[in-house]
């Protein structure tokens, strides 16, 4: 795995080919809420936004509060996703004893194009579907990239971001992909646009670049502390083992 450098101004004009990591290096504050009640009793149907503009998973008032910083664009994001999120929700997050929040990392101007489209359907849990769908289908998003000609990628430094965003999506097809999963393409180009929350997805970098040490994706956080993961051990193993000790 290599190390990534990210800029903020740089992840909004070049397409970054960066691998992503596992190992995380940071801490972070963990989000508080007002009490509330699980929908039928299955905390994982409730999702809130937290105040760092992350997308919060289950009861706020978890013992155990899980943190991933995360990429749309990192491979090991994706493995993530498929191997550990499932068993982290079905045994965990639906019970109320730990909540899952999902922190954009974004690197690249895919990445934030994706971002978008996921955050398009706000706190609701299409948020968390939309993002494990694009984590499922990440491999087609490159393929097609790697079709556009390079003339066309470069072209878009002389572009605004959110012209750039647009563009992106379209050549990965993100706005099909997305429309077919109920985000009308309309709302989706409304999304792609909103600078308001494109200046949001910036600043959750800036602001964990600036107080953290995050070298890679994914970063995990336990109650406001690292998770140390160790490379040729599965993630999800590692980060079972530190929720079953904090219960």
């Amino acid at each position: 795995m290599n190390k990534f450098s990210l800029a903020v101004a740089a992840s909004l004009l070049v397409l970054g080919a960066s691998a992503c990591k596992k190992e995380p290096t940071a801490a972070n504050d963990s989000p508080s809420a007002a009490p509330v009640q699980a929908p039928n009793g299955d905390w994982s149907k409730l999702v809130s936004q937290t105040s760092e503009g992350g997308m919060l998973m289950g009861n706020p008032q978890a013992k155990v509060k899980i943190v991933e910083f995360g990429s749309m664009s990192c491979s090991h994001c994706a493995e993530f996703s498929k191997e550990g999120e499932p068993k982290l929700v079905e045994n965990y997050v639906k019970t109320g004893n730990v909540s899952f929040e999902f922190r954009n990392f974004v690197r690249d101007p895919l990445d934030i194009s994706a971002s978008l489209i996921t955050r398009c359907v706000g706190a609701t849990p299409q948020f968390f579907d939309l993002t494990n769908g694009i984590y499922a289908d990440q491999k087609s998003f490159f393929d097609r990239l790697q079709a556009v000609p390079q003339q066309q990628l470069a072209a878009l430094q002389g572009m605004t971001p959110a012209q750039q965003f647009t563009k992106m999506a379209q050549f990965a097809g993100l706005q099909e992909w997305a429309a077919q999963r109920g985000v009308p393409s309309g709302k989706s180009s409304q999304c792609l646009t909103n600078q308001a929350e494109i200046d949001r997805l910036v600043q959750m970098v800036s602001d964990a670049s600036s107080q953290y040490t995050i070298e890679g994706t994914p970063t995990f956080l336990l109650n406001g502390e690292v998770v140390e993961i160790t490379a040729g051990t599965p993630t999800w193993d590692q980060l079972e083992g530190a929720i079953k000790k904090a219960l």
